[in-house]
């Protein structure tokens, strides 16, 4: 736990990492359960599906099975997920817990909360993201060294969207707000060129997913795990980084307001 903690030693957001971990390791069935879901997509609809489907053309031009077009996509998913989940925990934590408000009569800060949240966000989408590229790995659905780097993109999207899922809770006013999120959310999952190549979509609506979050996850970890890496997946990278670090700047801002305001 020291060692999840030590990046954040300068400021006492690691206080709240380790108040989480404490918490969940009574309920960690609650997070394990979280890993299930894609899984369960890549073996109805990879390998099941996969099976009439047959082959797809993969970036670069290779032509794969089916299965191993969609595992990388259902990664990027899985830690996607992950990240905004948990992230989404903080409204009831600020709005009906008033966990934060106690934490203010100690020298922990709205920054600290932020960055605290962000943290455990990002470490329960890494722990999805461990667990599911294990799972395609036994498969055989990696074809490339480049897969080693998998990992640590998965972790970049976990921040990307941790983030972004930390900033977007501060804005919610009540539980029907949760409907807005999923209203993002899921065209994303179905349609970040997760199941179908992204040629197979009309002009305009390439150009929609291609300024979405999870199309560039999905096209890092895809090049990564298919060994078709190029210069485009440093444009992936930078935008999921600028992403995640935008994210975590707003949501420090706005616990501020929330909390001192």
């Amino acid at each position: 736990m020291n060692l999840l903690a030590l990046p954040l030693r300068r400021t006492r957001s690691h206080l709240l990492l380790e108040r989480n971990v404490m918490v969940y390791r009574r309920v960690w069935m609650v997070v394990l359960s979280g890993f299930f879901e894609p899984l369960f997509y890549l073996f109805s609809l990879g390998i099941g599906l996969g099976h009439y489907v047959g082959t797809v053309q993969a970036p670069g031009g290779a032509v794969i099975d089916y299965a191993s077009f969609v595992a990388p996509a259902l990664l990027a998913a899985s830690a996607m997920n992950g990240a905004v989940y948990d992230a989404t925990n903080v409204f009831w934590k600020l709005k009906y817990a008033k966990v934060y408000d106690a934490m203010l009569a100690t020298p922990v800060g709205p920054e600290d909360v932020a960055l605290g949240e962000t943290a455990w966000a990002l470490f329960r989408g890494l722990l999805y993201s461990a667990a599911f590229l294990a799972v395609v790995t036994a498969l055989g659905l990696v074809h490339s060294a480049w897969a080693l780097l998998a990992l640590p993109a998965a972790l970049l999207v976990s921040f990307a969207f941790a983030g972004a899922g930390v900033a977007a809770t501060t804005y919610m006013r009540s539980w029907q707000d949760f409907e807005l999120l999923q209203l993002a959310l899921l065209p994303m999952f179905l349609f970040s060129a997760t199941f179908f190549p992204l040629s197979t979509y009309p002009e305009v609506a390439q150009v929609i997913v291609r300024l979405t979050p999870l199309y560039h996850a999905v096209s890092l970890l895809r090049s990564l795990t298919l060994g078709a890496v190029g210069p485009g997946q440093l444009v992936d990278a930078a935008y999921l980084a600028v992403l995640g670090t935008v994210g975590v700047a707003l949501a420090a801002r706005r616990m501020g307001r929330l909390l001192l305001g």
